[in-house]
């Protein structure tokens, strides 16, 4: 009976980790699209950019046809119907093209400027704490709160202690003042094996320890469990070296990812090219 029971609760845990697996490769696969996006806005707003230098060209060389034929001639008169025309078209290009860069530029400084507040947000939240025991940046426009293993959780465990969840606590009220922001909880630890009676090895302690921070969240601060993702890396995305003691205890650690809404983003843009038509 002892032997069906545990197996069970392997067999519960396994599914447990899969399902976070699962939720967190399809997170994956949608950050790399809207970044493939964001990389195809930046291409097109560089070619803009590239075709007004070339237009500011065109005009610079009928500038100076024009000012050649004043001198030779003196008179405006001399100044060809076919050259006005086409000054008059180059100049209406540039002003179009400087449209539509501004728009870009503003979409682009808007997002910037929502992620700033939350940056700002945080660290006046959070700023009274050690940089050792957490730390906030923001990296190709993704803000990430990295929270140190000896703050959250005793060695081995995924219990969260009572003094974490004042940290939690600062995190749930920044978040529930930008309901329009989702998240994602990630687990990572370091390379030295564990199994026990309930843990199989470092995935499911990963797993365990990111579901135990969204159920805080969700269960003490009210946080909508919708918003959030709960996802484990065992050891295998190492932010320093498990070879020394110092290295295992910087790789032991919970990620917060704040995931951008780029799909606002290229809305923002697309309202532009619209508006600049």
């Amino acid at each position: 009976m002892k032997k069906i029971m545990l197996l069970s609760a392997t067999a519960a845990l396994l599914l447990s980790s899969c399902v976070s697996q699962k939720k967190y490769a399809e997170l994956e696969a949608q950050q790399k699209e809207t970044q493939d996006q964001l990389n195809t806005a930046t291409v097109k707003l560089n070619s803009c950019l590239d075709e007004k230098e070339r237009l500011n060209q065109q005009i610079n060389q009928l500038s100076n046809q024009n000012s050649a034929l004043l001198n030779n001639v003196g008179d405006l008169a001399t100044l060809s119907k076919k050259e006005a025309e086409n000054l008059e078209r180059s100049l209406e290009s540039i002003k179009e093209k400087d449209m539509k860069i501004q728009r870009m530029q503003d979409a682009i400084t808007k997002k910037d400027s929502v992620t700033l507040a939350l940056v700002t947000s945080l660290k006046g939240a959070l700023g009274n704490l050690n940089d050792e025991d957490i730390q906030i940046n923001v990296e190709k426009g993704v803000v990430y709160v990295s929270i140190s293993d000896k703050l959250l959780f005793e060695s081995g465990k995924y219990n969260v202690s009572e003094r974490a969840k004042e940290v939690l606590g600062k995190v749930a009220t920044v978040v529930k003042n930008k309901p329009e922001i989702e998240f994602m909880v990630e687990g990572h630890t370091d390379d030295k094996p564990i199994r026990n009676a309930v843990l199989q090895d470092n995935w499911d302690l990963s797993v365990k320890r990111a579901t135990s921070v969204v159920r805080v969240l969700q269960e003490e601060f009210g946080v909508e469990p919708q918003r959030m993702t709960a996802a484990g890396r065992s050891y295998y995305m190492p932010v320093a070296t498990n070879e020394t003691a110092e290295g295992r205890a910087k790789n032991r650690r919970t990620r917060i990812v704040i995931l951008p809404k780029l799909d606002q983003f290229y809305n923002l843009i697309e309202q532009g090219m619209k508006e600049a038509k």
